[in-house]
């Protein structure tokens, strides 16, 4: 199934949700997080007006998502007067294996309007490298996505530069929505593992992405830029923060990100 498949066809009331996710979307032992991430959201959404946008997600990854029925339960924690939070936990079987922090908030009038510069990129989309699909060598849930380097090299590569630019973009999805964003956001490799220079196994810890803009301007399938850069990485743990461009080079997303790294 797509993405936005696995997503349409959730099932449940209230706060009480459940997804079916194959195989094809694992990432190691796990489901992928960018995915964990936007089925949290769909079952927090049938709690927030659809008229609300998410404003900031903040993602506690606890324990592995196995393949099969994902089971979420949302809740609203307060509701003021532009902002509502949410909570929502993924469990596998009885263990609680991802958290998720949604704050909404509506539109607002301030004088205060700054905008972010886009980045230089040394390639456009078509002379950028992709990494293909290898099985056994790259996650199982790569085969669903597209990853081009524009800057920066693949993982494992002995890089002396900490800074990856990566175009992705989701295979064969017709549309791109608050849902398409969030697994967009989560496709790369840490830029952290293209210093290494040989594989080592790596898990995400925690995850905050930030919304900027809720215009698109492009279907999940076109070419959205990943800027991406290691802030700092030491003990095991690296520290990487990310901006999501959309192909009109609109800034739409910013994301951090605390990776353990076995190696």
């Amino acid at each position: 199934m797509r993405f936005s498949e696995i997503l349409q066809a959730m099932t449940g009331s209230g706060g009480d949700w459940s997804a079916s996710v194959g195989e094809e979307w694992l990432q190691g032992r796990t489901v992928f997080g960018g995915l964990q991430a936007a089925i949290a959201v769909r079952a927090m959404r049938a709690l927030v007006p659809a008229e609300t946008p998410l404003r900031t997600l903040q993602t506690s990854f606890i324990a592995p998502v196995g393949p099969g029925t994902v089971r979420v339960q949302a809740r609203v924690l307060r509701t003021g007067k532009s902002a509502t939070q949410v909570e929502a936990r993924i469990h596998d079987g009885e263990q609680v294996a991802c958290t998720v922090l949604g704050i909404f908030g509506s539109a607002r009038e301030s004088a205060v309007n700054v905008g972010m510069p886009y980045p230089e990129v040394p390639k456009d989309f078509d002379g950028a490298r992709e990494i293909p699909f290898i099985p056994g060598a790259t996650p199982v849930f790569t085969k669903n996505v597209r990853m081009r380097w524009a800057r920066g090299t693949f993982p494992f590569m002995g890089s002396t530069e900490p800074v990856t630019q990566i175009y992705v973009s989701l295979r064969d999805e017709p549309a791109c929505d608050e849902l398409t964003v969030i697994g967009l956001a989560d496709i790369i490799p840490s830029p952290g593992l293209s210093l290494l220079q040989k594989p080592a196994m790596a898990s995400s810890l925690t995850w905050t992405l930030e919304l900027l803009s809720t215009q698109y301007e492009a279907t999940a399938a076109d070419p959205f830029l990943v800027d991406a850069r290691v802030v700092s990485a030491s003990e095991g743990y690296i520290n990487h923060s990310t901006t999501l461009w959309s192909p009109a080079r609109r800034a739409i997303a910013l994301s951090s990100q605390t990776v353990v790294v076995f190696g």
